[in-house]
């Protein structure tokens, strides 16, 4: 009995002119290119320069922020008034003030100010650039110092920083995305489709015939369960395919730990899409139902920011996220190559999450005659 019912699920999803094409299309089109459009590097800031003093150190301090390649010199302006409304206008995103005396007081006294004002609109965006511009005016004030005093910086007695970038030594936000969406992809694949997939039934009428057949609750709901499953591992290989023909990322641990924890994330959510579905009366209210908890998961799962940033009570609610604990295992296998005995905290959870989502999904689905 099983047999004939999976046979009649991949028949109604094959029939379908839409599904196989997004099963397929969907994952290869959003690994491809939402890497590229999912970034949190913030370069091609754009800075305005009030110069009051026009001297040669000026000149050179404006040359060194312009060959940065973080910022754009959108224009040098004459009064702060002015830069200030190039801000205004979205035409910078900082100023970069330089006094009237700038050269004669590093020349006399070896110190002077400049003042940096940043639009703070967005947080990040601000801070970050800021950053950008003292670090540049850090390493410009190093250069002055050894120009102008080269007798107090005798050797010995510098102190040489090499940084080694463990797991993404090229700081590509986009490796950092890739794992993260392949989790995306099987949300979306192995979630909304089992929603789905009852509910359209009920508006067509077949449920009513299934209901009065002798097949039990458990058989009906796993006859569901295993073509999604199927899908999952064919979605999963694309978007393999994906990341290695466009990105060159592969795996640094085993693949084998990857499908498995896989196999176990997609049948704990598509027995989740099984439970919205057999809730739901129409389409139409599946789908909100869906859109609800997924996005609810989406933001409590470390997708964007990790979750140790996020505040106590977040951090609490983030335990009911599947998505947080497949995250970490992509992440940790994909760029760390973690094995399995390092990733059994979240094997567990999701092997819970498996068990309480069938098991209600069972439980759910009215059956008439059993």
């Amino acid at each position: 009995m099983l047999k004939y019912l999976i046979e009649k699920e991949f028949k109604q999803i094959f029939r379908n002119p839409i599904l196989p094409r997004v099963i397929i299309v969907l994952p290869f089109v959003v690994l491809a290119l939402f890497p590229l459009a999912a970034n949190f590097e913030i370069k091609n800031l754009k800075v305005s320069i009030v110069d009051n003093s026009h001297t040669g150190m000026s000149d050179e301090l404006i040359q060194k922020v312009a060959a940065s390649g973080y910022f754009n010199l959108t224009n040098v302006s004459y009064s702060y008034k002015d830069g200030l409304k190039s801000v205004e206008q979205g035409k910078a995103d900082l100023i970069l003030e330089i006094p009237s005396g700038f050269e004669k007081d590093l020349l006399r006294e070896g110190s002077t100010k400049v003042m940096i004002s940043a639009n703070a609109v967005n947080g990040v965006k601000g801070g970050i650039s800021s950053a950008y511009l003292a670090n540049i005016l850090m390493d410009y004030n190093n250069d002055i110092r050894m120009e102008l005093m080269p007798e107090s910086n005798t050797a010995g007695k510098s102190l040489t920083i090499t940084p080694l970038f463990l797991f993404n030594p090229q700081l590509k936000y986009s490796i950092f995305m890739i794992p993260a969406l392949l989790v995306m992809m099987l949300t979306m694949v192995c979630g909304f489709l089992p929603a789905l997939n009852i509910v359209l039934e009920k508006e067509k009428g077949t449920i009513e015939q299934l209901n009065v057949t002798p097949v039990n609750k458990f058989i009906f709901i796993l006859s569901k369960l295993i073509p999604y499953w199927i899908i999952g591992f064919v979605v999963l290989t694309i978007c393999f395919g994906v990341a290695w023909l466009f990105y060159g990322l592969l795996p640094a641990g085993s693949i084998l730990t990857i499908y498995l924890f896989v196999s176990v994330f997609v049948l704990a959510f598509s027995g989740f899409g099984l439970v919205i579905s057999n809730y739901a009366t129409s389409l139409q209210q599946a789908m909100f139902m869906m859109f609800f908890f997924v996005i609810t998961f989406i933001f409590l799962s470390g997708l964007y920011t990790p979750v140790s940033n996020m505040p106590g009570w977040a951090k609490a609610i983030s335990v009911i996220s599947p998505l947080k604990y497949l995250m970490q295992v992509m992440r940790l296998v994909y760029l760390k190559g973690s094995g399995f005995g390092e990733l059994i905290t979240p094997f567990l959870y999701l092997c819970g999450f498996a068990v309480f989502f069938n098991s209600w999904a069972i439980m759910s689905y009215r059956k008439k005659n059993k």
